[in-house]
């Protein structure tokens, strides 16, 4: 007896802020895809379908996009990312780099 069939991935790859399609509100929206593998005896072999989505956190619509939008995207959210003078990520509120407390004098 030979077990096959398929199973479906979805990956979380930016969260962007966008204008929504839906509702109209610039919000948050996750920039997703969805990959379907086959399957041997429960063990994913290979992938052969992916396809790519945006969600708003605002009002939760969700539009298809292609891959090659998908992509520009990505691309530009890295490049906002990398706008950072000295390549470092951004430093948050009450927190020291050095290990020092800022709050304990």
């Amino acid at each position: 007896m030979i077990i096959f069939g398929t199973r479906g991935y979805l990956y979380q790859l930016a969260v962007l802020t966008l204008v929504c399609g839906w509702c109209g509100n610039p919000a948050a929206h996750t920039l997703r895809k969805r990959v379907t593998k086959f399957t041997l005896f429960f063990v994913p072999l290979f992938p052969f379908s992916a396809k790519y989505a945006t969600q708003c956190t605002f009002c939760g619509g969700e539009q298809k996009i292609p891959k090659e939008q998908a992509e520009q995207l990505l691309a530009q959210h890295v490049a906002a990312q990398d706008g950072n003078p000295f390549g470092q990520a951004q430093q948050q509120p009450g927190y020291a780099q050095d290990g020092q407390n800022p709050y304990q004098h």
